[in-house]
């Protein structure tokens, strides 16, 4: 599910300018995707300059900080760097040995990607050392146009105001807010009945006739995305290309709630585990379960599709292990870190591992290992709301699974009672360049039959 990584956001500096650092010693928290990682260094040294303020976005292969390297092993250290300096030599001895390390944020994050680059080239902040140094062009002389920010040419345009009559009173005759404000003022006085002279930042204005009161309106932010956004926006982006085919489907889950409810308490719980309560079991480890149980007929869907290696002839590569992507909400966004083996795994197994997952993504400890590898997508969807739901495919992987939220709901019985059931709702997306819509369906079915049937599936555990 991982693409290549083109940038990094910095999350903490371990030093400043004029420290002295050895090998190993940490330099800096950066995130990269979802993941975070320390950067250490990889020389013995003096900090120089950093290249990169907190929080700003890192470009991988762009210089990360200035290091002077000393010691009589400079000319071995240098040969480590991507793009070494020509060191001036003074009485024998090396004058200055500073060069950019260049290649930490690269072996942390990756591959590189260039038509994204490319996509992002001028939109993201460079290093000081690529800022141009060559003083802007003169202003050509004569009457100018007065400088006002963009929120307020927008207030400006939405009352019509020529912002030529405005004096502008901050730096360099800058129109300020308030400059905006006062003149508004001035403009919607009350008059009286011989008419009003008010004088403001403008000059004299004469009102004779009523006019409305302005209300103060809000204005726009721009909110820059985090890593976390970045990466959904080009996963996304790319999963537009995919034809979805969309199957929706009730799944009686009455048996299989009461069961866990039962496993649950305290005298089962311990049977399971003597000396240990365990996880508490929800729905989803048993529909990881089930999903398994139902790839084992229906392979295709545990699939990834191959169109790289050759366009013309696309290919399936048939999963041998189920490794389901589980999607978390954090407070950084959503994660999908990944339950392997779910075929070898007992649902008590799957339920443990969906817990230390859950913990780790919340505190921000996942690393990019606990993503990779994903042969298909499980959304939960329902444990925040909802039933239907449309989920979108992330390629390579043939399909996603969204499971809505259980509702108690009447049902006539056999007898024409009406009976209470638990049901759920499961809404499929598949690839319909690599499956057709009846595989779909009926793989569904055969999952909805292990999860109502949930006696048989413990039977059928491995």
């Amino acid at each position: 599910m991982r693409a290549g990584i083109t940038e990094c956001q910095i999350i903490s500096w371990s030093v400043k300018p004029g420290d002295r650092v050895e090998q190993f010693d940490k330099i800096c928290e950066v995130q990269s995707d979802k993941a975070s990682v320390e950067i250490t260094s990889r020389f013995d040294g003096i900090i120089k300059a950093l290249h990169y303020d907190t929080e700003d976005m890192a470009i991988v292969g762009q210089p990360l900080l200035d290091i002077d390297i000393e010691g009589d092993d400079i000319a071995e250290d240098a040969e480590l760097l991507a793009e070494p300096a020509e060191p001036k030599q003074k009485g024998g001895q090396l004058e200055e040995a500073a060069e950019i390390i260049k290649d930490e944020i690269q072996s942390i994050a990756g591959p590189t990607e260039p038509q994204i680059l490319e996509e992002y080239d001028g939109k993201l902040r460079k290093p000081s050392s690529q800022l141009p140094t060559s003083p802007p062009d003169p202003q050509p002389s004569g009457k100018q146009a007065p400088l006002v920010t963009p929120a307020l040419r927008h207030m400006l345009k939405k009352h019509n105001i020529n912002v030529e009559d405005i004096r502008g009173t901050g730096k360099d005759g800058r129109v300020l807010k308030e400059d905006v404000q006062h003149y508004m003022s001035a403009m919607s006085a009350p008059p009286s009945s011989a008419g009003i002279t008010s004088t403001g930042t403008a000059g004299t204005i004469t009102s004779s006739t009523p006019t409305s009161v302005p209300h103060p309106s809000a204005e726009d932010h721009f909110v820059p995305m985090t890593p976390t956004e970045h990466q959904m926006f080009k996963v996304m982006t790319r999963s537009l290309s995919i034809p979805h085919f969309l199957y929706t489907h009730s799944v009686d889950v009455t048996p299989l709630n009461r069961l866990r409810r039962r496993i649950n308490t305290v005298p089962i719980s311990t049977m399971l585990h003597p000396g240990d309560p365990g996880p508490r079991l929800t729905t989803l480890p048993f529909i990881l379960k089930a999903l398994s149980c139902a790839f084992q007929q229906y392979p295709k869907l545990n699939a990834h599709l191959d169109v790289d290696s050759d366009a013309k002839k696309p290919r399936l590569v048939l999963k041998g292990g189920h490794h389901f992507g589980i999607a978390i909400d954090t407070s950084q966004g959503l994660l999908v870190p990944v339950v392997r083996n779910v075929q070898s795994r007992s649902v008590v197994e799957l339920a443990a591992e969906i817990v230390r997952l859950s913990a780790l993504a919340k505190e921000g400890r996942l690393t990019p290992e606990d993503f990779k590898g994903a042969t298909f997508t499980v959304s939960n969807v329902g444990s925040i709301g909802g039933g239907v739901v449309s989920p979108v495919i992330v390629a390579p992987m043939i399909g996603i699974l969204g499971v809505g939220r259980t509702e108690g709901v009447p049902v006539f019985g056999e007898d024409m009672r009406v009976v209470r059931m638990e049901k759920v709702v499961l809404s499929w997306s598949a690839d319909h360049r690599a499956v057709d819509g009846a595989t779909v369906a009926r793989c569904a079915e055969a999952v909805a039959r292990w999860l109502e049937n949930v006696d048989v599936l413990g039977v059928a555990l491995k």
